[in-house]
């Protein structure tokens, strides 16, 4: 009798352990760095297999309507881990070696998790600060392990003119230097550097306590770099060996989730932080819409994002309602049982658009993309109406090639209202026929700017 006593008082544990447990489901956000949208199937028919991407979209949900407000490196980072517009927190364009970076006053999402009983891990590029206060430690991370910078911040690459060509490029490993200047040899690595952080703790946490791992892949950025068995797997070139270790990374990293058990109870997305950098050719990937990274068009600021939660999401669905990554701090946290207040990010939770209930709305009105300090453009948040303010933009005239960077010239844009449902690739300027949704957005934009025209956050 008193083994079954005992039997029961232990099945009724494990049952309310299980239940706490699915209360606070682990994060791993993978986030690329300058990939394009068609880089994989079955966003994009790339001439190369990516069967790991695949199976991620099949076992979870490919949204296609994606956006980030800022096409740059550090603006697109600081926006999704804040929550916040590039013009409140500070951080616009790509932060250089040495400058302080994002603000500790704006929380990111690690530290949020770890306030809340999380082991937090990052592995892979930073760039959001380079000086101690900024780092990735000091950000609430448990572990890190990475470059401070973009990987073509360094010596070795001849097209690095920002006053830094002679200047080392260090790789950082829980807060110190563990190699004081990379080698071409070493960036070959940094794919699986990053891979084999992650799975090794995932493996670690896994049955400890709930977990958000942050995996900021270097690549496909500029300069290109893949270990010496993915060179030629692909047949496609440098860029396809770059995606397809990529492809095993993610296949990895799925791999480490089922066998430690936490599959099910796991939220795993997969995005870029911006569109191609069209300017090195065949060293860049390829988007069916207009532009590049760098703007405000679609082929700047849409990305590919799969997302694979078992416990919430039907698999092998394809949502296609708009929704921004300033979005994914709130929702990430609600899901996790966190509570932020809504002053303190510029997202919204949108998990059940995301999850896609019957009848879900959007809880923002406009969406804001800008470059720099420019705001460049508003859109309604259904993202049918996209109203394109006058600005000028890189535009390229002649791409590179083999890792040489091709021409640009300076383009401008007048007034333009695009409907993103029927004119994704922004072709044909609406404005002067819906005057009436052209002045709506006008008004956002500025009420926009209004409210983030201090240089400092009132």
């Amino acid at each position: 009798m008193i083994s079954r006593f005992l039997i029961l008082i232990c099945f009724v544990l494990s049952a309310i352990g299980g239940a706490n447990a699915a209360g606070k489901p682990n994060v791993v956000l993978m986030f690329l760095d300058d990939a394009a949208y068609s880089d994989f199937h079955p966003f994009g028919n790339p001439p190369y297999p990516t069967p790991n991407v695949e199976r991620l979209a099949a076992e979870g949900v490919r949204y296609t309507r994606f956006q980030v407000p800022q096409a740059v490196c550090s603006a697109s980072r600081a926006a999704l881990l804040t929550g916040r517009y590039p013009h409140r927190n500070r951080v616009v364009n790509a932060i250089a070696p040495g400058k302080r970076g994002l603000d500790p006053k704006h929380p990111i999402m690690a530290e949020t998790f770890k306030q809340h009983g999380y082991a937090t891990a990052h592995f892979g590029k930073w760039h959001l600060g380079d000086v101690p206060e900024t780092r990735p430690m000091a950000r609430g991370f448990d572990e890190s392990a990475g470059l401070l910078v973009s990987n073509d911040m360094w010596r070795h690459n001849p097209a690095w003119k920002q006053g830094r060509g002679d200047a080392p490029l260090p790789y950082w490993e829980n807060g110190t230097i563990k190699i004081a200047d990379i080698s071409p040899d070493d960036q070959k690595h940094l794919t699986a550097w990053a891979t084999e952080g992650a799975t090794r703790f995932i493996r670690a946490q896994a049955n400890k306590q709930p977990f958000f791992l942050y995996v900021a892949h270097s690549m496909p950025h500029v300069p290109l770099f893949c270990r010496d068995e993915f060179k030629g797997k692909s047949g496609a070139g440098l860029y396809g060996d770059v995606i397809t270790e990529i492809d095993w990374s993610v296949g990895e990293i799925m791999t480490a989730l089922r066998e430690t058990g936490v599959e099910n109870n796991t939220i795993f997305l997969l995005t870029s932080d911006n569109g191609p950098w069209e300017e090195f050719g065949n060293h860049a990937g390829k988007t069916p819409f207009r532009e590049h990274k760098g703007t405000s068009f679609e082929g700047g600021i849409r990305s590919a994002l799969t997302v694979k939660f078992p416990r919430e999401l039907k698999p092998g669905t394809v949502n296609d309602r708009a929704f921004c990554s300033i979005d994914l701090y709130p929702t990430l946290a609600a899901l996790a049982g966190v509570t932020l207040r809504e002053q303190d990010t510029d997202g919204r939770n949108i998990w059940p658009l995301m999850r896609g209930d019957q009848g879900a709305k959007n809880p923002h009105r406009h969406y804001f993309f800008s470059t720099g300090w420019n705001l460049e453009a508003a859109m309604t948040s259904d993202g049918k109406w996209k109203l394109h303010l006058p600005h000028e933009y890189r535009d390229v005239v002649r791409p590179g090639h083999d890792g040489g960077r091709g021409e640009t010239k300076t383009s401008t844009i007048e007034e333009s209202l695009f409907n993103l449902m029927d004119d994704p690739l922004e072709q044909h300027n609406l404005a002067t026929k819906h005057p009436d949704i052209t002045k709506q957005l006008r008004e956002a934009a500025a009420a926009y700017l209004k409210k983030f025209s201090s240089a400092k956050e009132k």
